[in-house]
């Protein structure tokens, strides 16, 4: 069995610590991430930064004077919910293009980030979109996006490794479903729906390490940590009130692990196919890294050695559990 964790599913509340999280795997020796964590050096997927790109837009569609596509307004909701599976096959289409290293060359990364898009919506059965526009309204969409989206794509050709051995993916994304909800969240809400639309390739080598806070906590830490000047940034963006509300009141984990078939696990069944994840929670209620998102040399050294125990103890359980599966 490898020493390492083939995917690593980072999953939480808006604000919870999994881009920090991510931040501090990133600073860790790489000896002693693979030691203290069995995490390799990371390639990371994380689907947040479509939807800032399906925010922006919409926005250049008000601009155009037509309506939205994808949000109620700029500071609300999905219109349609079935968006959270449009991020999932977006996630996918990202893991199998790593595994084969696959480079887009194309003349406007706009306009393929924009059928990209509506071919993942079709896969979650949503009708394409932005395929309806007109010509000069699809042109002009694309050029304002231009920028941002060949950046995403520069970085995502990037990060292919020369090798795989010795890395660890890790996919980040946030779930769940209207303050007070009760459970089961109807699909496609929550994380039973989203981890069920994910590849069985992914489900087949994954791990969950769940960043447990209460939804209260995720609000207050989303509060602080939002720069309006810096919407498309992964440790300072700000998720609306509505949205955290109505999309983030609550989440299905607690649910879904004391419900699985297999304890330790999460039951996940994709493409007919059934899954026990193994979950480990690093336990995050009371706040241990919103310091992370400070320069490295500015980390408190006993802050630092708190979030080291904690994950530690989320990846020693799952490590344990993926031992025992295998004898």
């Amino acid at each position: 069995m490898s020493e390492i964790f083939d995917i690593v599913l980072l999953l939480a509340l808006p604000a919870s610590g999994k881009s920090e999280v991510r931040r501090f795997l990133a600073n860790v020796e790489p000896e002693r991430l693979k030691k203290d964590f069995h995490i390799g050096a990371n390639l990371q997927l994380d689907d947040f930064p479509y939807v800032h790109m399906m925010r922006r837009a919409d926005d250049e569609l008000v601009k155009l004077g037509l309506g939205r596509v994808f949000f109620k307004a700029g500071d609300r909701p999905f219109q349609d919910t079935r968006d959270w599976g449009t991020l999932i096959h977006l996630l996918n289409e990202d893991y199998r293009d790593l595994m084969r290293k696959s480079v887009a060359k194309t003349d406007s990364a706009a306009e393929l980030l924009m059928r990209r898009l509506d071919r993942a919506a079709e896969k979650a059965k949503i009708a394409p979109r932005l395929a309806g526009l007109d010509k000069a309204s699809w042109e002009a969409v694309s050029a304002a996006l231009e920028k941002e989206a060949r950046a995403m794509l520069d970085e995502k050709h990037a990060a292919y490794p020369a090798s795989f051995e010795g890395k660890t993916i890790v996919m980040e994304a946030a779930r769940g479903g209207p303050d007070k909800s009760a459970f089961p969240l109807p699909s496609p809400l929550g994380y039973e729906y989203s981890l069920g639309e994910l590849d069985p390739e992914i489900l087949r080598r994954a791990v969950i390490l769940y960043v447990w806070v209460t939804p209260e906590e995720s609000r207050r830490k989303n509060t602080a940590r939002t720069n309006p000047d810096d919407p498309g940034s992964i440790l300072h963006h700000g998720v609306p009130m509505e949205v955290m509300l109505h999309d983030y009141g609550c989440d299905d984990m607690d649910h879904l692990e004391k419900n699985s078939e297999v304890p330790g696990t999460v039951t996940v069944t994709s493409q007919g196919r059934k899954f026990h994840i193994p979950i480990g929670r690093f336990d995050n209620r009371v706040d241990k890294t919103s310091f992370l998102r400070a320069e490295k040399k500015d980390w408190d050294p006993g802050m630092v050695a708190g979030v080291t125990s904690g994950i530690k103890g989320a990846t020693d359980k799952l490590y344990s559990m993926l031992t025992a599966a295998k004898k």
